[in-house]
């Protein structure tokens, strides 16, 4: 029987019964296994995404993070009703009021619930046993503490609004994960049947942040489909594959990939796997439209893949994408430069 192939305007108006558009976080599972991810980067476990000598300390740095977002997950209450008195969770009616005008339920822009400075200062809590054995770190943790709430604040919108001019990149991850832990929870909450596709579908429907990377699912229905995950709330909503996930265009998209050293080595005899291709574990989708990239990384290829973990170690292929002219779409929450 010959089957016909759906092209992606095809593919976007099947029944979205069948394709999970959206995949809420599980967050007293993610950042456990985000900080489990981050050591076996830095240890150069993972075939496909190399990593240097000089990223590993800051890939185990952001593993302790990753473990404070954990521990101060676990700490808040498991029952839906507390959780949701405990991190500030809009109305009923505020969300529905949102998802009725197609808005994201939970944005970031405007006002922030103020259990996130609660949130804040248990997760320094939580680093404050690590800066005790390392006292380059200390001298952060205790600049972090000493901020003063307008300064603070200033901080967060700046990370929110991934406006780097003027941020501290020291100070900036550590916000970052306190508004991580807010807004993953907050999204965990959500009905995922009653959020629509925003206008744009670069933007995350849940809270309207962009997306900090792509990646391929396996398993049940979304096999195989591609899917961005929002770098803020961690919610991960359907678009199909080989589309610019900046611009939405679909004519020139390309992809480079880093070959891993060890197969590009190997005899031509050894034949990689096509199922477990390290060469497409973590690849740069570049669009010649926008002449901006976003990485998309492949379950198929390694089942333990995790975007933000894995965009923040693969930055050689930052480096080969933007000698070929190309810019990020949006950075990674956890990862800042100094504007100097």
């Amino acid at each position: 029987m010959v089957q016909r192939l759906l092209a992606p305007g095809e593919i976007e108006a099947l029944d979205h019964t069948a394709i999970p558009r959206l995949l809420l976080p599980q967050p007293r599972s993610l950042f456990s296994a985000r900080a489990s991810r981050l050591r076996r980067l830095a240890n150069n476990d993972i075939k496909g995404i190399p990593v240097g000598a000089t990223l590993r300390g800051y890939l185990l740095l952001m593993a302790a993070l990753a473990d404070a977002q954990a521990a101060v997950t676990l700490a808040l209450p498991s029952d839906a009703d507390a959780l949701a008195a405990a991190i500030g969770m809009p109305d009923d009616a505020t969300i529905a009021q949102a998802l009725a005008h197609n808005m994201p339920p939970l944005p970031v822009s405007g006002a922030r619930p103020a259990a996130w400075r609660g949130v804040f200062d248990n997760l320094l809590a939580q680093m404050r046993t690590l800066a005790d054995s390392q006292p380059q770190f200390s001298s952060v943790v205790d600049e972090l503490g000493a901020l003063t709430g307008t300064e603070l604040e200033g901080c967060a919108d700046a990370v929110l609004a991934q406006f780097g001019d003027g941020i501290n990149p020291l100070h900036a991850p550590f916000v970052a994960a306190a508004l991580q832990v807010v807004w993953t929870l907050q999204a965990s909450l959500l009905d995922a049947r009653r959020v629509q596709p925003l206008v744009t579908g670069t933007l995350c429907p849940v809270c309207g942040s962009h997306p900090v990377a792509s990646v391929i699912r396996i398993g049940g229905q979304s096999q195989g489909y591609r899917y961005l995950q929002c770098g803020i709330c961690a919610s991960e909503w359907h678009m199909v594959r080989v589309k610019c996930s900046n611009c939405e265009e679909n004519a020139h998209v390309a992809y480079q990939s880093l070959e891993d050293a060890e197969a590009s080595a190997a005899p031509p005899s050894d034949a990689i796997n096509k199922a477990n291709d390290p060469s497409r574990v973590a690849r740069a989708e570049t669009c010649d439209n926008c002449h901006t990239y976003r990485k998309i990384f492949n379950q198929e290829h390694d089942y333990d893949v995790e975007p933000l973990a894995d965009d923040l170690a693969s930055l050689m292929l930052d480096v080969l994408v933007g000698e070929a002219g190309y810019a990020r779409a949006s950075g990674n929450p956890l990862l800042w430069f100094s504007a100097a």
